[in-house]
């Protein structure tokens, strides 16, 4: 601070000099004083010359004596506009003091600059893990306008840009007024299409006065399915629990009534006499009666316990299978027979070595029945073409049997996975029911979609 003040005081005092100065040479120059050593014919120039350094002196106190303001304005201005990348000299040409200050400054602007670094970097941790997360986020403010919006939101509302609520009427026409409406619910499902059932929840925020809509969106297809699947299996078992039990007995008491008949009744018959052949034919209807109880009987049982296996399937063991390998295994299984039928089968395989961490044994049945369905469905076309390919992204793959069959009729459409529904005559209705709840158990899912008249395709994504 003494050098400043030194520098003060020397500057005022060049300025009373050269004001002295030129007011004797001005005086010269009036002619009010006559004696000088000055030659009369240099008074203008020396009074010029003395202006000039007159004015350099005050403009350089005046940018000495703000140079702190200045600096201080600087600082201000940095933090203002998040510049943090000036800095100032730490020198000592105005003394120790200034030399703080310029560094209190530096340092204060390095505080900054780190604090912008530390939340740049946890802004965009947090925003990896907004997008890496499986549940959808959606932000979005009073106008409509999305402030926020991760992959797997996008990929559940099956589009690749949102920037306003209303961009998702094209797809979804009445979700903007669910999350917007005077009537919006807290918590709603919504059937988004293509195999997606949502949760959406939704909650305000308010960021500095401005209200937020915090929205989280989460497929619950595969929930519903499971639940549906368990509540088939617990009505399985109760129904299989009380016909076993009942139609047991019966079958026992039919065989025991049988030998009664073949030992005690069959074998004293009277020969002779006017009530024999009734007797006999009697005997013989009674025999034919038990016999076709007990075959029905048998029959229900065989029926009920076949079910069982959908009651108790086993745990899947989940290991790395290769796609390509699986494919060609159980393509060369059903080759033979689609050969002998005259189908054309269209094998596609995946572009580059991919693996899908599933049961190999139990996806391998998946797509032997799925096979068998669709060579069912084209029996009756007069070209018939199964596609049996793979579709992987980056994300999934899909194994995918697609047939050029008649289709599924939209009624009988909603019902082919419910257990024990079957449209052909010989089949058993759980083909379907155990497939799905098979890639429900491996973390996958087994969708249909078809078109009446052109074909069916079931998908196996993982």
């Amino acid at each position: 601070m003494n050098r400043f003040a030194i520098g003060i005081v020397v500057r005022i005092g060049g300025l009373f000099l050269l004001v002295g100065l030129a007011t004797y040479l001005w005086l010269m120059r009036q002619g009010l004083i006559t004696r000088s050593t000055i030659v009369p014919t240099l008074t203008m120039p020396l009074l010029i010359v003395t202006g000039i350094f007159l004015l350099w002196l005050v403009a350089n106190l005046y940018q000495y004596v703000t140079g702190i303001n200045r600096k201080l304005t600087f600082f201000l201005e940095s933090v203002r506009y998040s510049d943090f990348a000036i800095t100032f000299n730490a020198n000592n040409r105005l003394g120790p003091s200034f030399a703080q200050v310029n560094q209190q400054f530096n340092e204060v602007l390095e505080a900054f600059r780190q604090a912008r670094a530390e939340k740049e970097a946890n802004l965009q941790y947090l925003n990896t893990i907004v997008q890496h997360v499986s549940v959808g986020l959606l932000a979005f403010d009073a106008s409509g306008q999305v402030e926020l919006v991760n992959q797997a939101a996008l990929k559940l509302l099956n589009t690749y840009r949102l920037r306003l609520l209303s961009d998702l009427e094209a797809q979804h026409p009445d979700l903007p007024a669910r999350l917007t409406g005077p009537g919006r619910q807290a918590a709603f499902a919504y059937a988004a299409g293509q195999g997606n059932d949502l949760a959406i929840r939704t909650t305000d925020v308010r960021l500095r006065g401005r209200l937020v809509t915090l929205a989280s969106l989460q497929n619950i297809r595969s929930e519903l399915q499971q639940k549906e699947v368990d509540a088939w299996q617990n009505l399985t078992k109760v129904l299989r629990h009380e016909i076993m039990n009942s139609v047991t007995p019966l079958v026992s008491l039919t065989g025991t009534m049988q030998a009664i008949l073949e030992q005690d009744i069959a074998q004293n018959l009277p020969t002779e006499g006017p009530n024999a052949p009734i007797l006999t034919e009697a005997v013989g209807d009674l025999r034919d009666a038990l016999a076709t109880i007990a075959q029905r009987g048998e029959g229900i049982m065989r029926f009920v316990d076949a079910y069982r296996h959908f009651t108790t399937i086993p745990t899947p063991r989940l290991t790395d299978v290769p796609v390509s390998a699986l494919m060609q295994r159980v393509a060369g299984l059903v080759r033979p027979t689609f050969d002998e039928q005259k189908i054309d089968l269209r094998v596609t395989l995946p572009d580059t070595p991919r693996t899908i961490r599933a049961d190999e044994a139990q996806v391998e049945m998946i797509l032997l029945n799925l096979l068998k369905n669709a060579r069912e469905a084209v029996e009756r076309t007069p070209r018939p073409i199964i596609h049996f390919e793979a579709l992987p992204d980056a994300a999934r793959l899909t194994i995918r049997v697609a047939d050029n069959g008649p289709g599924i009729e939209p009624e009988a459409l909603e019902q082919i996975f419910i257990p024990f529904f079957t449209t052909k005559k010989t089949g058993s209705g759980i083909g379907l029911s155990l497939s799905r709840q098979m890639m429900q158990q491996q973390g996958g899912q087994l969708t249909v979609d078809t078109t009446v008249g052109e074909g069916t395709a079931f998908c196996l994504t993982f």
